[in-house]
């Protein structure tokens, strides 16, 4: 069972969705990369606002993670496409089905 995870919530600048979206996309084959990272998803919340939430078995691989390309490319793009700084949450699973 995966014990950590991470959740990212993103908020696009007006008009910029498409390109939010195109990002993710993107993200998600870097992530499939990433040994340490066991899932990654990308989600659609409402109008503008996303998130990134994914999973790992230990500190190492979340760490990795957050040293890793989808990062850094995430904060290199972040002050053209979003509105507001990525909130990074560190999360521990408690359960999972």
């Amino acid at each position: 069972m995966a014990k950590y995870a991470l959740y990212v919530p993103l908020k696009s600048k007006p008009g910029k969705e498409a390109e939010v979206e195109a990002f993710l996309k993107q993200g998600a084959e870097l992530a499939r990369k990433e040994q340490g990272t066991i899932t990654w998803y990308a989600f659609k919340e409402d109008e503008g606002r996303y998130a990134i939430f994914d999973t790992f078995n230990d500190e190492a691989g979340r760490d990795a993670h957050l040293s890793g390309e989808i990062a850094k490319a995430l904060m290199a793009k972040a002050g053209e496409l979003l509105s507001e700084p990525p909130q990074i949450h560190r999360i521990a699973i408690l359960a999972n089905k």
